[in-house]
């Protein structure tokens, strides 16, 4: 670029986004005159999805803006929690974040996941189709313009994972209500409805059963119960909220068992 000179700084949170020359505070970066305030900081390696406010000179400014010569432009990360207005709060994950899925999955939340590539213009194109929070580690992907609203993962850790997206989001937690293999609601089920679907020791030692309304699966409490119930109090624990006012919640649609061998 051979254009005005401006001056960048960029909140700590996003600086392992951008060189390491422009991590120690305050830097200078050319710009071509014309873009904008949004394409500059994409082209330093932030995803918007990422940038919260950002000010010029102390004032805010739209992504739109056009840069010119001696600004102070500061990139803020965004506020949390994150409100996402204009559809209920539902997630897309790509192909490398299947264990976090799981983990949503088990508090209730609504998270579809792809567990093939599918590829980063489809995964896009879903999110803006169903109007999801694509969550991603690959940062190339949250540039797309077209997917409707999107996160980075900062963690490659799934606790942390877990953490970070229910601190940002504040999803409605309704655990062992969705089905962990496909994102399918639970509903209860008696023994005798299900008792194809299961092993003879099963049958013997369990009497409460939930299964998947869509693909069918069956869930009990199995082996696994404490692990995952483990996951699931610390979620609560720490990230309860009320739900939306647009949510009903009725005991009786709430699975009575939670998910066995559905992994975490």
């Amino acid at each position: 670029m051979n254009g005005p000179e401006i001056h960048l700084e960029v909140d700590p949170e996003l600086r392992l986004f951008v060189a390491h020359e422009r991590r120690r505070g305050r830097t200078a970066v050319t710009t071509d005159g014309s873009s904008t305030l949004g394409h500059v900081v994409e082209s330093l390696g932030i995803p918007l999805t990422e940038a919260g406010q950002l000010l010029v000179d102390g004032r805010p400014v739209p992504v739109s803006h056009i840069p010119g010569a001696g600004e102070l432009v500061e990139v803020r990360a965004v506020e949390r929690p994150q409100r996402i207005p204009g559809a209920p709060l539902r997630f897309l994950l790509d192909v490398h974040l299947g264990t976090l899925a799981r983990r949503l999955r088990l508090l209730g939340v609504d998270a579809a996941y792809e567990s093939e590539d599918i590829g980063d213009a489809a995964l896009a194109t879903r999110s803006a189709d169903e109007r999801r929070v694509l969550l991603s580690r690959d940062r190339g992907l949250l540039h797309r313009r077209e997917i409707w609203a999107g996160a980075y993962v900062y963690s490659d850790r799934p606790e942390d994972q877990l953490r970070d997206v229910l601190e940002r989001f504040t999803p409605h937690l309704a655990p062992w209500t969705r089905c962990t293999a496909c994102n399918g609601p639970l509903k209860a089920a008696d023994k005798d409805s299900v008792s194809d679907h299961l092993e003879h020791g099963t049958r013997r030692s369990y009497d409460v059963f939930a299964q998947c309304t869509e693909c069918d699966r069956v869930y009990w409490r199995g082996a696994h119960h404490s692990r995952l119930d483990a996951i699931v109090t610390k979620a609560l624990d720490n990230f309860a909220t009320a739900p939306p006012d647009d949510t009903e919640e009725n005991d009786h649609d709430r699975a009575p068992s939670s998910p066995s061998g559905a992994g975490d």
